[in-house]
């Protein structure tokens, strides 16, 4: 009887934890805690982490399966991808969201432990690569990448914003390893270098080259769209976890898909509740993840972002960081195709919004939307104590940047902006007669 009571207790102990993570089997009636790591400040990665959560969606999803388990979900955050990877290898996280280079990172780690994860959607993605920005201190002397011969620069070493650096410095003629003095920081750490001026640039991803932008802490350098090279965002799954419980992952899929509609349909909304849940300003949320953001969301696979992951490799391969990975063995489209049923071609051929000039009125919860810059300009100088913010479109690349902090050029009747003294010196070069202009005057020339 003693024996009995002692088998029965430990085996009392050890009924919860067989429900935890996901990672076991769980019995009809048992109560499953499925664990989602995000990055709650990589803000396009929101529709499968911060607005996601705020929204309920993916609880909402669960609760309808009506399968007879009760479903619990573990939100983890955390400031970048790695950590995430090295918790799903151990079995303690489910389903994550990382940037294009880290997802690599979590393939190879995968494999490499025997805990297979696989690629199963996009969350936020820009087809030019400008979601990856190089910042320097606002009084920096540096005006272009070739400026960087020598200086420090601070990243995240495996991070898509590690990545843009890494190739931008070979256009540039400078070699990533020799080059630079390369500090391996987290985002805010390395934030925290620029403004002390221990660092002369930093590379970094969303949402850190925006914010420091809005608060007057950096200047762009270099746009990552100048790449021309798509980067995006998006959610693996450990392999075990989907097999076990591809109902979960199709639930979450769905209410990714839900959040992503909510985004693009209220995108105002969307930015305040991402800003309240993590202290962003709304206006840099905005910026990226607006009506004409940087980013673009939605959750399809599509087969130019899966090319991009290829091309991706030869960088970490060439920085060390991992060997060959298989990227086609790594994709697994099946658990959204099937969550999204019909609506999963048209999500795949979709396009990116156009391009344009937006106003956030103060108190308004619309932008108004402008074809032209001149015409936003116009706007904001007859309406100096109403505006909210203002953002404007690079005239080469397309990246959104706030009107406030552009590089103004002015050639005949235009004013074109442009997010760095690089790209508008392109443009000086090839148009003789046109010159920059300070923002005030800019304002002026419009009103």
């Amino acid at each position: 009887m003693r024996r009995t009571s002692v088998a029965l207790s430990a085996a009392a102990l050890l009924l919860p934890l067989s429900a935890c993570g996901g990672s076991a089997e769980a019995g009809s009636g048992s109560t499953v805690t499925v664990t989602v790591g995000y990055q709650s400040k990589t803000i396009n990665t929101v529709t499968a982490g911060t607005l996601l959560r705020s929204l309920g969606y993916f609880e909402k999803q669960l609760n309808s399966l009506h399968d007879g388990h009760t479903y619990k979900v573990d939100w983890q955050d955390y400031a970048t991808g790695a950590p995430i990877t090295a918790q799903m290898t151990a079995g303690k996280i489910d389903i994550g969201s990382m940037g294009d280079f880290p997802l690599l990172l979590n393939a190879a780690r995968g494999k490499q432990l025997g805990r297979p994860t696989h690629l199963v959607s996009a969350t936020g993605y820009n087809l030019r690569g400008g979601l990856n920005t190089i910042v320097t201190a606002p009084d920096s002397t540096l005006a272009s990448l070739k400026d960087l011969k020598g200086k420090k620069v601070s990243t995240s070493i495996g991070s898509a914003a590690d990545g843009t650096l890494v190739r931008a410095l070979q256009r540039a003629g400078i070699d990533p390893d020799k080059g630079i003095s390369k500090l391996n920081q987290q985002p805010a750490v390395g934030a925290s270098a620029l403004s002390a001026g221990s660092v002369d640039a930093l590379s970094q991803f969303v949402a850190w080259p925006g914010l420091l932008a809005f608060q007057g802490k950096a200047k762009a350098l270099y746009d990552g769209a100048q790449l021309n090279l798509p980067t995006f965002h998006g959610v693996t799954a450990r392999e075990d976890f989907a097999r076990r419980h591809p109902a979960v992952l199709e639930a979450f899929l769905k209410a990714q898909a839900q959040a992503t509609d909510y985004l693009n349909g209220h995108p105002v909304t969307a930015a305040e509740k991402v800003a309240e849940a993590t202290g962003l300003p709304a206006e840099v949320v905005y910026l990226y993840n607006g009506a004409h953001g940087i980013a673009t969301f939605n959750p399809a696979l599509a087969r130019r972002l899966v090319s991009a992951l290829k091309q991706d490799v030869a960088v970490l391969k060439s920085a060390k960081l991992t060997g060959d990975i298989d990227v086609d063995s790594f994709v697994d489209d099946q658990y959204v195709k099937k969550a999204l049923g019909t609506s999963y071609t048209k999500r795949l051929t979709a396009s990116p919004p156009p391009a344009a000039s937006e106003v956030w009125p103060k108190g308004s919860e619309r932008t108004l939307s402008y074809k032209s810059p001149k015409q936003l300009l116009a706007y904001l100088a007859a309406h100096p104590e109403g505006i909210r913010a203002a953002y404007v479109p690079d005239a080469t690349t397309g990246t959104l940047w706030f009107a406030d902090k552009a590089v103004w050029v002015a050639d005949g009747d235009r004013l074109l902006p442009f997010v760095t003294p690089a790209t508008a010196q392109e443009y000086l070069t090839a148009h003789g007669d046109a010159r920059t202009v300070s923002y005030r005057e800019a304002l002026e020339r419009a009103s």
